[in-house]
């Protein structure tokens, strides 16, 4: 399934939504024991997510940034996650996430409880504060005015550092 790009790294095919649809269908059939008989497609608008499962419509919607960054093993993880939905959901069983029934069946299918992530995460930065008396050195993502605030174990007066 890859090939060299022009960089001379290795590329992967993308899977079209035919390709897509006989996975799910073939992985329904070996894990769960029955049909799939509804739509499975790519949906480019997904960001963050790496599947989705219509309640109304019983089509599952998958990210195809899944295969695209992570390879075909980890859109099969997620294609169990979302039959798992499926399924339960049409036996009328607890379908949900919070759901005994749901998480006994991802266990048993090897689904991933949660993908890996799609969107690069930028690195927080964070601003130092350190208390004169104990010396404490407090984090925050925000700024805070050190002449309202205090140190909340000594109520002794905040410096700031530096912003990390």
């Amino acid at each position: 399934m890859s090939r060299l790009s022009k960089e001379g790294k290795p590329t992967k095919r993308a899977l079209t939504d035919a390709q897509l649809q006989a996975m799910v269908e073939d992985i329904s059939l070996s894990f769960f024991g029955t049909k799939f008989q509804h739509q499975a497609f790519f949906n480019r608008r997904l960001r963050t997510t790496g599947g989705r499962y219509h309640l109304s419509s019983h089509n599952i919607d998958f990210n195809p940034k899944v295969f695209e960054r992570y390879g075909e093993l980890e859109l099969i993880n997620v294609i169990k996650h979302e039959l798992c939905h499926y399924h339960l959901h049409l036996a009328g069983k607890g379908y949900q996430h919070k759901d005994p029934e749901f998480k006994t069946l991802l266990k048993e299918t090897g689904g991933s409880r949660y993908v890996r992530p799609l969107v690069e995460q930028k690195p927080q930065s964070y601003h130092q504060y350190q208390c004169e008396k104990c010396q404490t050195l407090i984090l925050r993502k925000r700024r805070i005015n050190t002449q309202r605030y205090v140190c909340g174990k000594c109520r002794g007066k905040l410096v700031e550092l530096k912003k990390n």
